[in-house]
């Protein structure tokens, strides 16, 4: 079996035409034809107030921190399990993040601790959706409205995900996407945010445009623009967008066959469950998922080091992720981790993501399966 690497980018025909289409009519930069495409369809398949795309989830979390007046002092409760961009959002304009603990089910953070975390100096809570699988939204919702919170909710990894009947990006006051070249529609680098909340549409479009109001020229209402906040150079080019678009085009077919492939991984890894040697993800009723991710834990790291050892010397890449941001360099010296760390570190050490891709084939991931069944009975 030749090498199955963790990841494998996929670019459909049409995101070629696109691309192609967009050199040749020179449109280079942001806030062209392709990238006004894009915010249609994600505005009228998702149902968001407003989108615009960004040249990363993480800048489109650091406009979050802008719409939201992020000062010296004030707190933003979030997972410490998660992307480190999450919390750097905050951080760089004075927050301290206040991190909780998550649920074993899903890796998210668990909404019954919010509450106890709040203070007086809490402002935002940002839920991260991990593997595409949702929080409990109505508990955060009534969490943030008894305290007038700001709710930004970090689906990096759920784009066409839903809560019940909402997808994932739309219920907060934010959403905040990501198109990087690992999830499950790409443009190589990219990310937009979702604006659910309209009093911050017009500020959200200066900040992204450098602080000017060079929107508000393009569209007519004044005859030239100017420097009128603060912001930065938030906007992709249109290039990236040209690809994108081919990519949400097809975003069904995308998600039956990854579906297909995740569905398929569960069944042939159910019997090894059964005997208690590993443990498949979970997802709750609420949630319907993207397969953005499939992962197994296993008893402990050590267990876990020797199974990745095993799987790459038969030429299958495996990999665990994120490292509990509150026990790095930076999260020891500028975050604080509220109540105990139960689950957060001991399920980080546990976990292990096998590949998952479009072009992956029901043949690779049973051999995947297999030399898993093989390493346990050994």
């Amino acid at each position: 079996m030749q090498m199955i690497p963790f990841n494998k980018p996929k670019i459909f025909k049409n995101s070629i035409t696109y691309l192609n289409d967009s050199i040749k009519t020179l449109s280079f930069h942001g806030d062209k034809e392709y990238t006004k495409r894009c915010h249609k369809w994600i505005e009228d398949r998702f149902n968001t107030k407003k989108c615009l795309l960004t040249t990363s989830c993480t800048h489109a979390l650091e406009m979050v921190a802008m719409l939201s007046e992020i000062k010296e002092g004030d707190e933003v409760i979030m997972p410490s399990y998660t992307f480190v961009s999450t919390a750097n959002a905050f951080i760089k304009f004075g927050a301290k993040i206040i991190f909780i603990d998550i649920v074993p089910q899903t890796m998210n953070l668990n909404e019954d601790l919010i509450e106890q975390a709040i203070t007086p100096k809490t402002k935002i809570i940002v839920p991260v959706h991990y593997a595409g699988v949702s929080c409990d939204m109505d508990k955060i919702m009534q969490i943030a409205n008894k305290y007038n919170l700001i709710v930004a909710e970090d689906a990096a990894q759920g784009v066409s995900s839903l809560y019940k009947n909402r997808y994932l990006g739309t219920i907060g006051d934010f959403g905040c996407f990501s198109f990087h070249e690992t999830k499950n529609y790409i443009c190589g680098e990219g990310g937009a945010l979702l604006i659910n909340n309209e009093k911050y549409i017009d500020r959200a479009k200066i900040i992204r445009e450098k602080g000017t109001n060079r929107d508000n020229f393009l569209n007519g209402i004044v005859n030239k623009y100017t420097w009128v906040d603060k912001g930065s150079s938030y906007l992709p080019s249109d290039i990236l967008a040209s690809i994108l678009y081919g990519q949400l085009e097809n975003t069904n077919k995308i998600n039956k066959k990854r579906l297909n492939l995740w569905n398929f991984y569960y069944k042939q890894l159910k019997i090894l469950e059964n005997k208690s040697l590993i443990e498949l993800q979970k997802i709750p009723e609420y949630s319907s998922h993207n397969a953005h991710m499939f992962f197994i834990k296993v008893r402990d790291i050590e267990v876990r080091t020797k199974l990745i050892e095993f799987l790459k010397k038969n030429n299958v890449l495996s990999l665990f992720h994120y490292i509990p941001l509150h026990s790095s360099p930076m999260g020891l010296k500028n975050t604080l981790f509220y109540g105990n760390d139960e689950i957060t570190t001991k399920d980080s050490e546990r976990l292990l993501r096998l590949p998952l891709y479009y072009d992956l084939t029901k043949k690779q991931i049973k051999y995947i399966c297999q030399l898993i069944d093989i390493f346990f009975s050994k």
